[in-house]
């Protein structure tokens, strides 16, 4: 017997189970492994879905993609049992939509508002641009008028904004000559200072150091 296809007026398979919803198989898998859904039973080892699981299977849908329920919150609602932590569940969900429906038709009319604007430069020109600022973001938040005075008015955090621009030398690269040719001398970023340019000028200067003075 396929998986697909399942001629039963009791229950059908995952796969016609999760295409009656427009899901997945694995959708439906991943939900039982979340507790969102109960494994349901099996005929000859594989799932069967009653009435009842497929009526399960459209209240985990309207709470996970319609309700946009995280899936542990979706799973206390297809648990059943309309319980206190049941109604707190969905009042908070119902709560969040709420506020981002307020947002949403917060974004909306600013845009409309803006596709409105008679000014060519809004920047420049129009003159509601302040008050929307102080409205809509947080440069609201601070009472100082004038865009660069509230600016300059937010404490620091204790970092600077920018990072000095790498020097391709350091001073100590630049002052250090060889002592034998007068060279530069490349530092090492650790260690000992370097005095001379190259092996060879060390091993110069070596020779000058133990040469004997010439006899008399």
């Amino acid at each position: 017997m396929s998986n697909e296809r399942m001629s039963d007026p009791v229950g059908v398979s995952i796969g016609q189970a999760a295409a009656l919803y427009g899901l997945a198989p694995s959708t439906l898998r991943w939900w039982e492994s979340q507790h969102v859904l109960p494994e349901p039973p099996r005929v000859n080892g594989r799932r069967t879905y009653t009435e009842t699981e497929l009526r399960r299977i459209g209240l985990a849908y309207l709470c996970c993609v319609v309700g946009t329920m995280p899936l542990d919150q979706a799973a206390v609602v297809t648990a059943g049992g309309r319980n206190q932590h049941w109604q707190r569940t969905v009042k908070g969900q119902a709560g969040l939509i709420e506020e981002k429906i307020r947002q949403l038709r917060s974004a909306h009319a600013y845009l409309l508002h803006l596709l409105g604007c008679p000014d060519d430069d809004i920047v420049g020109q129009c003159p509601d641009l302040d008050g929307e600022l102080i409205d809509q973001t947080p440069r609201g938040r601070v009472a100082t008028p004038g865009l660069v005075a509230a600016a300059q008015s937010i404490p620091r955090r204790g970092k600077r904004d920018e990072m000095p621009p790498p020097r391709d030398e350091t001073p100590a690269t630049v002052s250090v000559r060889c002592d034998v040719c007068a060279s530069p001398v490349p530092q090492p970023a650790r260690g000992r200072r370097r005095k001379y340019c190259s092996r060879a000028c060390q091993q110069r200067r070596y020779r000058q150091n133990t040469a004997r003075p010439p006899a008399r």
